[in-house]
């Protein structure tokens, strides 16, 4: 899995992004069934003409599709609207859909993942206890959990417990969609560097050892998103930036981790 990938959220006409991408040196585009997108995006990684294997796409199914006759419907939409044979991981998008149809979803994953449909498989906004009720059906852990991560959000408890267990953490809304931009701890870092929030913000996910989605439409942005690897933050800078968690108040999302 490539360590920075394009978010894609909203983004109804996806091709400009995906290309600059691409272009940028990209090569993990992260979707959604949610996002009605799936179709872009494969059409846009076609018109690349970059091989498919070298490529690392993402989707996921989201609460109002759960349920193992359904989810195995919206799985294969997924796949056609893309129109690949294989996705490279596919998540369940949210945990909202309560214990049961969590699991019979989780059921239909793994499944494709077996017929070779899906090469890995994940989660979304999972907390300890979705993970743990995986684990208590005897059913596969999930390679990644993607959740909202950035300093003002760390939700350290979840965190914590995929790196204990190997489960790879994506991070979205990495960048805060910008409401935390004129942050002075932020701020002072950026003069110190001579880079931008959001470029700060990419740099802080990766030395977490985050798989940060960073999401644009604008293609000069999506560029300069990838230039975070010519500095590194020092450990006072990163410690500063772990001191402004606000825990859940932090959030600029959703995020249902405490969902039931």
């Amino acid at each position: 899995m490539p360590r920075l990938g394009l978010g894609v959220y909203m983004n109804d006409d996806v091709g400009p992004a995906c290309q600059a991408a691409f272009t940028a040196g990209y090569r993990h585009v992260d979707s959604a069934l949610f996002y009605r997108n799936e179709e872009g995006v494969g059409e846009a990684v076609r018109e690349s003409l970059i091989p498919r294997d070298q490529l690392f796409i993402t989707s996921k199914v989201y609460s109002g599709r759960h349920g193992y006759d359904e989810a195995n419907e919206a799985l294969e939409e997924s796949l056609t609207n893309f129109g690949f044979n294989y996705l490279d991981l596919y998540l369940i998008h949210d945990p909202l859909s309560g214990k049961e149809k969590r699991l019979e979803t989780w059921r239909a994953l793994v499944e494709k993942q077996k017929e070779g449909k899906f090469r890995t498989i994940g989660v979304s906004n999972y907390g300890v206890k979705h993970l743990e009720e995986i684990k208590a059906a005897g059913l596969p852990t999930p390679a990644v959990n993607q959740l909202e991560l950035h300093p003002w959000c760390q939700q350290r408890p979840i965190t914590e417990y995929c790196a204990a267990q190997g489960i790879v953490v994506q991070a979205y809304t990495p960048l805060t969609r910008g409401k935390y931009f004129d942050d002075p701890v932020l701020t002072k870092i950026c003069n110190t560097h001579n880079k931008s929030p959001a470029q700060v913000l990419i740099r802080w996910s990766l030395q977490h050892d985050f798989v940060p989605l960073p999401k644009s439409v604008d293609p000069e942005r999506v560029r300069a998103n990838s230039e975070v690897y010519d500095f590194n933050l020092s450990e006072e800078e990163m410690n500063a930036l772990d001191g402004c968690d606000k825990g859940d108040a932090g959030a600029v999302t959703w995020n249902p981790v405490n969902a039931p």
